[in-house]
């Protein structure tokens, strides 16, 4: 699938765009997302479920 420039918007006016912001861009269209791995999402943290939180408050009050 490609892609042309106009699929992007920017925020800045042509004349304003340096260098390093049209090779951003070029780098934008090359940018194949059928080579990222699949990732499994995993939870860093954890809510405590409510059977926990009720343990911990009687716990509190002995």
């Amino acid at each position: 699938m490609e892609y042309s420039r106009t699929d992007f918007s920017y925020s800045c006016s042509a004349s304003s765009r340096t260098m390093s912001d049209k090779l951003y861009m070029t780098e934008m269209v090359k940018f194949d997302k059928l080579k990222l791995k699949k990732m499994e999402m995993q939870e860093k943290y954890s809510l405590p479920s409510k059977e926990t939180i009720e343990q911990e408050k009687q716990a509190g009050e002995s």
